[in-house]
């Protein structure tokens, strides 16, 4: 088994965004390469780590991203690792090598990084912040989560159905920024303290003060429809958001 989770992430080097040409060359000419290696190898499943982004940046109306969907990406990254998934599933008809593809949205745990680490620091800090009525519906899988997901798809013995199949998972329990930042106060052991700002001035503020792709992920909504993970493979959740919060307190 082959679990390929390296890859080239959205940041900025010295002022400016990767290319095009920067994501592809790792995220699928050297994904393919890797996975044209394991199968002349001898690998049994190649279990690739994609993104939700592949389906797209946000979902609206109280809808879900599904695997049926036809691929949106919207940026150079996203792009990049679409084109890596239509790869994999080309060499896996063409070998006997399955092929897994995994869409996981924002993954979080011990150590985590980027918008995720920053709201930690800003509820541990006490700031006050203007997400007290943010009424947004994000999906989002726990590390502990994530990882058992990947094992059952590790064991084809355990999860046969799992070849050549796409699937989007999560914590199974979509949460409000707002709700998230409570929980996060709750599993630190410290005050929430939010206040209620409305929608549109939290947007114009973000827009002017050039933050608008940050905002973004705070305020809009992200659900993915994991029952396909549940209903083929027999998946479920280990942990819930509150205990994994609470692992990564004691973890801090």
């Amino acid at each position: 088994i082959v679990i390929h989770a390296a890859g080239l992430s959205p940041s900025i080097k010295n002022g400016s965004v990767n290319s095009i040409s920067e994501y592809r060359q790792v995220n699928l000419d050297a994904t393919l390469n890797l996975a044209k290696q394991a199968a002349k190898s001898g690998v049994l499943r190649f279990i690739y780590i994609s993104s939700i982004k592949v389906n797209g940046e946000q979902t609206h109306n109280g809808n879900k991203f599904l695997t049926t969907d036809s691929p949106a990406p919207e940026d150079a990254y996203a792009i990049s690792k679409c084109e890596a998934e239509k790869g994999l599933m080309e060499i896996a008809s063409n070998t006997e090598l399955e092929v897994v593809i995994i869409r996981p949205p924002l993954i979080y745990g011990p150590n985590v990084k980027s918008n995720f680490a920053t709201m930690i620091h800003w509820v541990r800090k006490g700031i006050p912040l203007p997400f007290g009525n943010i009424k947004n519906k994000r999906s989002l899988i726990s590390i502990d989560n994530f990882v058992s997901f990947i094992l059952l798809c590790s064991d084809r013995a355990r999860s046969p159905n799992a070849a050549n199949e796409i699937f989007l998972i999560s914590d199974s329990e979509d949460i409000s920024t707002t709700s998230l930042l409570q929980k996060i106060a709750k599993a630190y052991g410290v005050r929430s303290r939010l206040f209620p700002v409305p929608f549109s001035f939290i947007t114009l503020a973000a827009k002017l003060s050039g933050k608008t792709d940050i905002a973004n992920r705070l305020l809009s909504n992200l659900q993915v429809d994991s029952c396909k993970a549940r209903e083929l493979l027999g998946w479920k959740p280990v942990v819930t958001i509150d205990e994994q919060l609470s692992k990564m307190a004691e973890h801090d």
